[in-house]
């Protein structure tokens, strides 16, 4: 539907307005009947649901999908997904879902691991779902920075709410990184208006800005503003500390949440800050190629000091934080090259390690049911998997296999080879180097953890664990969708493109 001021297409905002409407239905729902506490879940399934179902329409409308287009000689959309945007809308609404089916069915799990009842997590969690889904569309920076912080604020509040031992010093930690981050990503946005002149991401006027010399220099410094901001999001070194101590006192599922869905939004908002420099870059502009180092640098630091401290961690959750920080480098890499392909590559790469990644957290969900909480957790409760819980020993190998690029995943191996072509394309072999290095440390960590699956656990009798129908729905689909992938992985990468 048109009007005379601005064209709206309300299929393609879907993605982002369904989950919103979900906000509101199950406020109101637990408003007007809070003694019906089983509804929350279905409402914000049946939310996250129509999100994805409306992705197919954004996809097959336009390319790229747009919406809120102003008319006119100066004609420009406030609202814009190009086929890597749809993917990490994908990306946010199918994690989503599958975090939701973690908490859930009813109110059992809810109510042991998180305080406030099940509609305050219910209604936290489509809230960030709906800044998740909405940053990678954005194209003005008032409305970017505004749903960089709805994915983030939520966040905290989940984090905050577990009832796990030193939830509120994580919570507290996330949240005074998470202010530092608004205040370096609003003093970037600041900056390069005043560079620019245009409270857009604009290529014509980033142009005219990196031309002007005096402009030249403003605009540099809000870019570093804005990737300092953005590294705290994607816990990329050194923006990382507060990752593991989040990581650790959260449920599985809010861990898994902040390990994906929140990580979808952070390389959304970097895609849409960086695509106006691409078209610098190919014209050769020193500007765009000292922001490629300092991407490279960040990329090579968050990879070597992820691995070689989460192969010391004994904790499986600290583990998986450390391995997050890790995997953001491998999501940089490509950025760095700064070129529609790169970015293409880096979408790509994060759809592989959310699907390898919530499978080892629904595994982990699984295996520490009751046991949420800084230091109740240990790699020796994997001891003996393999022979007493075979289903969810194969699920959690192949997650660990798709994050250190090992087959039979073949989707994690894939993966890696896609990060690492825009460098190798782009003749930047020092990164390359630090990332074959990388690969042999990665490949350390996680088989470490999948050999004490495999190891018998001792004179112990294997315990046989009990799943939450929720969670064997979500376990179900994560190890369906690995064992796809791997046979398919190039159904990951035509979604970028």
């Amino acid at each position: 539907m048109t009007t005379s001021m601005v064209s709206l297409d309300w299929l393609v905002l879907a993605p982002v307005l369904a989950p919103a409407f979900g906000v509101l239905l199950v406020l109101l729902a637990d408003a007007l009947a809070p003694r019906a506490r089983g509804l929350h879940l279905p409402i914000a399934l049946v939310a996250v649901g129509a999100g994805l179902g409306a992705l197919p329409y954004a996809a097959t409308s336009a390319v790229p999908a747009r919406s809120l287009c102003r008319p006119g000689p100066e004609a420009r959309c406030f609202y814009e997904t190009a086929p890597r945007g749809l993917a990490l809308q994908f990306l946010v609404l199918a994690g989503a879902l599958l975090v939701l089916l973690m908490l859930g069915p009813g109110t059992t799990h809810l109510d042991r691991t998180q305080r406030g009842g099940p509609a305050v997590t219910v209604a936290l969690v489509l809230a960030a779902t709906t800044g998740a889904a909405m940053v990678p569309a954005t194209r003005d920076l008032p409305t970017w920075l505004i749903a960089i912080e709805l994915a983030t604020l939520p966040a905290i509040a989940l984090v905050a709410l577990s009832r796990g031992r030193g939830a509120e010093s994580g919570a507290l930690s996330l949240l005074m990184v998470s202010l530092f981050s608004f205040a370096l990503l609003a003093v970037g946005v600041g900056l390069w208006t005043l560079a620019t002149g245009d409270a857009t991401f604009g290529v014509d006027s980033l142009r005219v800005a990196f031309a002007d010399p005096d402009r030249h220099r403003v605009l540099l410094l809000a870019i570093l503003f804005l990737i300092a901001g953005l590294g705290f999001k994607l816990s990329a070194v050194p923006f990382h500390l507060w990752t593991p101590q989040a990581f650790v006192v959260a449920d599985e599922p809010i861990s898994a949440f902040l390990a994906t869905v929140s990580k979808a939004a952070a390389l959304g908002a970097a895609i849409v800050m960086l695509s106006p420099l691409a078209a610098l870059n190919a014209s050769g502009d020193s500007g765009a190629t000292s922001v490629r180092l300092v991407i490279g640098v960040l990329a090579i630091a968050s990879m070597t000091l992820g691995n070689l401290i989460a192969l010391r961690a004994q904790d499986p959750l600290r583990l998986l934080a450390w391995s997050t920080i890790a995997q953001a480098g491998w999501v940089l890499a490509p950025l760095a090259m700064l070129t529609p392909t790169a970015a293409s590559a880096s979408v790509a790469y994060l759809l592989a390690y959310a699907a390898g990644t919530l499978a080892v957290f629904a595994v982990a969900a699984a295996v520490h049911s009751g046991t949420e909480g800084y230091g109740e957790r240990s790699l020796t409760a994997y001891a003996g998997l393999g022979r007493g819980n075979p289903v969810l020993a194969a699920i959690l190998a192949l997650g660990l296999l798709t994050l250190g690029g090992l087959p039979p995943a073949v989707l994690g191996v894939v993966a890696k080879v896609v990060a690492l072509q825009p460098v190798v394309g782009a003749g930047q072999w020092w990164l390359v180097a630090a990332a074959i290095l990388n690969i042999v440390l990665g490949i350390a960590v996680y088989l470490r953890w999948l050999l004490i699956v495999v190891r018998p656990a001792g004179d112990a009798v294997p315990q046989r664990l009990r799943l939450d129908p929720g969670l064997a729905v979500a376990l179900a689909l994560l190890g369906a969708g690995l064992i796809v992938l791997s046979f398919a992985p190039g159904l990951v990468i035509g979604l970028t493109r």
